[in-house]
């Protein structure tokens, strides 16, 4: 008896399913390279020094992930002062938008009663209508119900999928529960819960002496992908006992975002959901900070630069895919900002960036990434280094350089590469990381 062909459909359905498996082996064989924790990480969370005033929960709404908390909620005492920074694209989530409108009017008071800082992780809520508005509104109104506040007092971010609508009900559903749990010590938690394609927790701190006050500064961010400058392409939260003014605060969060978050770059593209916020509960008791020229001001304004910069390098360092942790210094430009718009043409550069990936001491990436950062330049007045190693001067490459030295270089995995203009006195310093086939899988897949 001759052998049966299945039916046409069942042979288009087994090689569609033979397709897939197949396509989910190549992933499978990829993802521990390209999905593994960041060669470039940190020994581990920071201790985080407790912020009098601020209390912490996280939990579980499996909005997109299962397994683990996607929800952080956080309680800031009432008379709080509070200032921030967001996103300039112009298709900003709706969290963002709300945010925007509720800072400015907290920037011209203290609070009254706490505010609410409720954040989830696997939908960004972002391209999403009047729907995203709505959902916003939801979480405000339960948060303010919960913590005995008001609505205009709650902010909320949201960090994932573009151009899905939130489950918002599901945030809602586990808030009174995740209340009930607030700790004062449970910082690293809501770090973790907002994380997405990030492969490690990301937080920073710093205690010093004010007004004969110890002051503490603790913070936690999110974000390895869709990173460049624009404030603040992640999420930061960031928290202190110190007693300032909201607009004094604002001013030095302002200038401070300048050169941490917005000096840095992974991919170049600047995301929907961007918010940095900062918090001051005024419990350390120093005197209150008025003024952004006292001495007072100054000092709690490099305190919270460094810890600003710590979360910042640390994105990077957890840029998707990233082997290479890239530091880029540009002096000799007409101007600070000519000097950050070369370092920016450099560090977004694909060329440059798969270069450093390869370790090839490419350097005629660099004088290409220069020449079209449209900032006057002049080739005879270049000077490049890569760490130590002088490379290119005076419009060829340097007589001292051998190309085995370079490449030697390039196998290490924090570098340094600068770039001296020679035509006046700007300077700055932007940071980066190398492009690898890990960011490539990481995002081809972000959606499966």
């Amino acid at each position: 008896m001759a052998e049966q062909t299945p039916p046409k459909n069942e042979l288009t359905r087994l090689r569609g399913r033979i397709k897939r498996l197949r396509k989910k082996l190549r992933r499978a064989q990829a993802a521990p390279k390209a999905l593994g924790i960041s060669p470039l990480a940190p020994a581990g969370f920071p201790q985080l020094p407790i912020i009098q005033g601020v209390r912490f929960a996280a939990g579980a709404a499996e909005i997109k992930y299962t397994g683990r908390n996607d929800v952080s909620l956080v309680e800031i005492a009432d008379g709080s002062s509070v200032a921030g920074s967001f996103t300039t694209s112009l298709t900003r989530s709706a969290s963002v938008l709300d945010c925007e409108t509720k800072l400015a009017t907290l920037l011209k008071k203290k609070t009254k009663g706490p505010i609410g800082l409720v954040v989830n992780s696997g939908n960004a809520n972002a391209f999403t209508g009047s729907a995203g508005d709505g959902s916003v509104e939801a979480i405000s109104q339960a948060t303010a119900k919960i913590l005995g506040t008001d609505a205009g007092q709650i902010f909320t971010s949201s960090t994932g999928v573009i151009g899905e609508p939130l489950p918002h009900d599901k945030i809602v559903g586990i808030l009174e529960e995740m209340s009930a749990t607030l700790s004062e010590n449970a910082a690293e938690a809501s770090a973790r819960a907002i994380m997405t394609t990030d492969t490690f927790a990301k937080g920073a701190a710093a205690e010093f002496i004010l007004d004969g006050r110890t002051v503490k500064i603790a913070g936690y961010a999110k974000g390895s992908g869709m990173i460049a400058p624009d404030m603040a392409t992640m999420l930061v939260y960031i928290f202190t006992d110190a007693a300032i003014s909201p607009a004094v605060l604002q001013k030095i969060v302002s200038t401070n975002t300048d050169t941490s978050f917005n000096s840095i770059t992974v991919d170049g593209d600047t995301s929907t959901s961007d918010t940095l916020l900062v918090f001051a509960t005024g419990a350390a008791g120093n005197a209150e900070i008025k003024s952004t020229t006292s001495k007072a001001a100054k000092l709690f304004a490099a305190e919270l630069h460094g810890v600003m910069l710590d979360l910042a390098k640390q994105v990077v360092r957890d840029g998707e895919g990233a082997t290479k942790f890239i530091e880029v210094e540009v002096t000799g430009a007409g101007s600070d900002a000519a000097a950050r718009k070369v370092g920016m043409s450099i560090a977004n550069s694909p060329l440059v960036k798969t270069a450093f990936a390869g370790e090839d001491p490419n350097w005629g990436r660099v004088v290409m990434a220069v020449g079209k950062s449209g900032e006057k330049a002049d080739r005879d007045s270049l000077t490049i280094h890569f760490g130590d190693i002088l490379v290119a001067e005076k419009g060829w490459v340097a007589e001292s350089y051998r190309e085995e030295d370079g490449v030697a270089y390039m196998k290490g995995s924090e570098l340094k590469l600068s770039v001296d203009l020679g035509i006046g006195k700007g300077s700055g310093t932007v940071w980066t990381c190398d492009l690898t086939h890990g960011y490539i899988q990481i995002n081809a897949d972000y959606r499966s």
